[in-house]
């Protein structure tokens, strides 16, 4: 091969193998009319004549919230240069009543890592769910004009900045500088934040002209509320009132993040970039010298040549076995979830960024993954190809590809490159239930009552869709609260069936493997390691005593460090009599009695030892719906049957 050629080929060669990540950009939106083209309309919002309305339009005083939000997320940090963007807004509005009198409750510009931010009418603006005023996270500028004394509202003529609160704070009153929020007229209001400056400023005029002043200063440091990617919207409410809600036009931009600059290949260099080298003076020994070269390159060349050709076989073999490889998961693979490619996937989490990882699990690590031209967020389960994690990959695939259940975390796609695995389900906002049960509550978050009880419900229904309902049984074999995810709205969902499998209705289990973890294995599974479904009830039974009791399968005792079984520990409290003491004490007896006396019994009846003395899925998600009696639970845990004893 010619040298020069040879050079261009190194050169492309190494080129290729550059890292591929996606810098943040700074953004400007401009929307001096609103189509439904880029951005989503949430709860009783709606566009008519290019204008937004936030709230219901009716002539009789009614509760209402609805909000309006940019499809895609605006970057406003990023992780690698560790810079937080500025940011600057510019929108019109007005806020009009067909009932003077009948005036409340105002609306917001906001800043949220969620995308289906719609909360309660009245004085929550529609930005905040009324049962999970600690829970939600944004920023936001509030136009109120109803003084409500739950959140220390000032007047009922206000602006205030809200960080994750409704109590605002700082707030002033609009009528300083003589616009009246709810007079009808429109309204202009700019917001500016710079980042550097930890300043943040409001200014309001009924003209197109910025006031020089602002009508609100705050010194704040956002960089630690503003994350990588937000979404910005705006929201209204109105609790027994007939207030109007419009925005009229929208410009918002991000400043700060540098330029992205076009890359410089080595080769695109200009002559005066070239230093000048002294001339050369040629002596005697020239044409020896010119000899040994020529002598090494002519051995040189050819050696390096033959290095070259091996290394390009390696590849091209090791290619071929991926693309083998790929075609024998596509052969294997039932039609429905996308196949990603793996620059999507890679672009999406920035290059599998640490700044990226949601957890870790036996398949490998979860990423949150952003897809800029789709406007969503998702997580990325990356494996490296090794033939275990085939395996798990494969079952994984294979089984929740099938698989639609409300309860159930979908999956949207997959990829097979570079000799990893990588699956991609739905984003859940609220994280594991392992995290909101254990890590918020010591923050003094204890999980709502409702929440627990509608997660045992939730996973109850899909346990009964896996177990009887299927084409196939799926036994899970990996029931636990870190395999539950919470969405938006603190509904379970079941996830990470890596190590699931599939039977034949009726057929007897198989022994294999052990898989699982301590705490929430079945007695007989342990002894045999025969999967069934029962197994799987009697994990779902420590998951139940989890919830209500807000104590992890497995304890070790304050001052002798003794480890304490969950199970052993309720039914002790069961035999004396004091079975409610068992209840979380964080919650401080917020929670029904009844309810929380049967999720209890609930739990111990699916932990018996004895497999057979255990309830079905479907008569738990009976009883938990008041369709069916309890079943009767022994007060003296009962001892393990092996099976040479039944026999």
């Amino acid at each position: 091969m010619h040298p020069r050629k040879l050079l261009v080929l190194l050169i492309f060669i190494s080129l290729s193998f550059h890292p591929d990540y996606v810098l943040p950009e700074n953004v400007n939106l401009d929307f001096p009319f609103f189509t439904l083209r880029n951005i989503t309309l949430l709860g009783d919002s709606y566009i008519r004549n290019g204008v937004v309305g936030l709230t219901r339009e009716l002539e009789v005083p009614s509760s209402s919230s609805g909000s309006v939000i940019y499809n895609y997320p605006v970057a406003f940090f990023d992780p690698e240069t560790n810079i937080t963007a500025s940011f600057s807004t510019r929108f019109s509005f007005s806020i009009d009543n067909v009932n003077p009198s009948s005036f409340g409750d105002g609306l917001t510009f906001f800043l949220s890592p969620n995308n289906q931010t719609l909360g309660s009418p009245g004085g929550y603006l529609g930005l905040v769910n009324s049962s999970q005023l600690t829970k939600e996270r944004f920023i936001a500028i509030e136009f109120d004009t109803r003084q409500d004394l739950l959140f220390n509202d000032p007047d009922e003529n206000h602006v205030g900045l809200d960080i994750n609160s409704l109590n605002s704070i700082k707030t002033a009153n609009s009528m300083i500088q003589g616009v009246n929020l709810k007079g009808g007229n429109l309204i202009t209001a700019w917001i500016d934040y710079e980042n550097e400056k930890k300043k943040l400023e409001i200014f309001l005029s009924y003209s197109s002209f910025k006031p020089e002043e602002p009508l609100l200063r705050v010194g704040v440091d956002l960089s630690d509320y503003l994350k990588e990617f937000m979404y910005v919207g705006f929201s209204a409410s109105t609790e027994g009132s007939t207030e109007l809600h419009f925005i009229q036009n929208w410009n918002f931009r991000t400043l700060g993040f540098r330029p992205i600059r076009p890359k410089i290949h080595p080769y695109n260099v200009s002559e005066s970039s070239v230093p000048l080298r002294p001339p050369i003076t040629v002596s005697d020994s020239g044409n020896r010298h010119h000899k040994r070269i020529g002598l090494g390159l002519g051995i040189g060349f050819p050696a390096f040549f033959c290095t070259v050709l091996v290394g390009f076989g390696w590849i091209s073999i090791k290619k071929w076995k991926g693309i083998k490889s790929e075609r024998t998961i596509k052969a294997e693979m039932v039609t429905g979830p996308r196949q990603f490619s793996y620059k999507e996937l890679k672009s999406a989490t920035r290059g599998f960024h640490s700044s990226r990882i949601l957890g870790h699990g036996a398949f490998g690590t979860v990423f949150k993954a952003f897809f800029m031209d789709l406007g969503t967020i998702s997580a990325v389960k990356r494996s490296k190809h090794t033939h275990e994690g085939k395996t798990e990959f494969l079952s994984e695939l294979s089984i929740i590809a099938s698989l639609r259940h409300k309860n159930l975390v979908q999956l949207q796609g997959w990829c097979v490159e570079k000799g990893e695995l990588l699956l991609v389900y739905d984003f859940m906002p609220s994280g594991s239930l392992d995290k909101v049960l254990y890590q918020e509550s010591e923050n003094g978050n204890p999980l709502k009552w409702t929440y627990r009880y509608n997660s045992a419900v939730g996973l109850a229904s899909v346990l009964t869709y896996l177990h009887q309902e299927c084409e196939q049984q799926v036994i899970h074999r990996d029931i636990k609260t870190s395999n539950v995810m919470l969405d938006g709205n603190y509904n379970a969902r079941l996830g990470d069936f890596g190590l699931a499998r599939l039977m034949d209705h009726g057929t007897s289990p198989v022994s294999t493997l052990t898989a699982g973890t301590m705490g929430y294995l079945a007695p007989e599974y342990l002894q045999y390691g025969a999967a069934t479904e029962k197994t799987d009830v009697f994990s779902y039974g420590v998951v139940i005593l989890e919830l209500a009791c807000g104590r992890r399968p497995i304890e070790r005792e304050d001052e002798s460090q003794k480890p304490v079984n969950l199970v052993d520990w309720v039914w002790r409290k069961y035999s004396e009599g004091k079975l409610l003491e068992a209840a979380d004490q964080r919650m401080n007896g917020e929670f029904k009695e009844e309810e929380m006396k049967r999720l209890l019994l609930i739990g111990l009846s699916c932990a018996n030892p004895n497999s057979s003395e255990r309830p079905s899925m479907r008569r738990v998600f009976q009883i938990l719906n008041n369709e069916a009696d309890p079943v009767v639970v022994p007060k003296v845990k009962p001892s393990l049957i092996s099976r040479t004893a039944c026999h």
